[in-house]
């Protein structure tokens, strides 16, 4: 069985989850995205979908569907899937073909949006410090740094990858403590297509992914 799961100590997991909670705060609605700074943009979304999830009771209660149905038709727009599972293959992307690569974006963006999902479920108060961003006019790559400060512990940083398309900024990677949270993909991805080929990777993120909306199921079930 394929495992996709985010090795650490208990406070690394529970800064990734908070930082997938920031990811996820992309799909609220910011009408001038394309001409906001892109740390500015990070700042005003991340208050706003915070302030829906503490105010969500069907999230709190752990409803994923309602999760998923939100991060499905609201986040996705604001990732370069193609980017990212680009970097998550690696060198293995140029031995895929043109329907293969879409396939793999498609199981990839699927299962990052069941684990969005799962954080946002599971999202805890932490405190969020965004740091000034350095970029020079005209940059369409940058790097937004922020602090995560969790209670009784150190802060950790966490960095957002982005870059500027014609549809505006768009996160293509995410990095905890200087680690990348795409790259950690690589490993398993890579034993996959030695075992099994580009097809054999396509298979296992199908599996987990059928996996996933099955266990989604039952757990919406049990939070009605």
């Amino acid at each position: 069985m394929i495992a996709f799961n985010v090795g650490g100590n208990s406070r690394q997991r529970t800064v990734f989850k908070s930082a997938l909670v920031l990811i996820s705060a992309l799909a609220a609605p910011f009408s001038l995205a394309q001409d906001v700074a892109p740390d500015v943009l990070l700042k005003a979304i991340t208050l706003e979908v915070i302030a829906i999830i503490r105010q969500d009771k069907d999230i709190q209660a752990g409803d994923t569907a309602k999760v998923a149905d939100l991060v499905e038709t609201r986040i996705l727009p604001h990732f370069d899937f193609p980017r990212m599972t680009q970097i998550a293959v690696a060198r293995n992307w140029r031995l895929a073909t043109p329907a293969q690569q879409n396939a793999l974006i498609t199981e990839f963006r699927t299962l990052l949006v069941r684990t969005y999902s799962t954080a946002l479920s599971s999202y805890r108060d932490q405190v969020i410090e965004f740091k000034p961003l350095r970029a020079a006019p005209g940059d369409t790559e940058v790097t937004v740094k922020s602090l995560i400060k969790l209670a009784g512990t150190a802060p950790l940083t966490l960095d957002y990858d982005m870059e500027n398309l014609a549809a505006g900024w768009k996160v293509y990677d995410v990095k905890i403590d200087g680690i990348s949270l795409i790259t950690t993909y690589r490993e398993t991805f890579a034993g996959k297509v030695r075992e099994g080929g580009v097809d054999g990777l396509i298979k296992s993120l199908s599996d987990k992914n059928r996996q996933g909306d099955a266990r989604f199921r039952s757990q919406s079930h049990a939070a009605r």
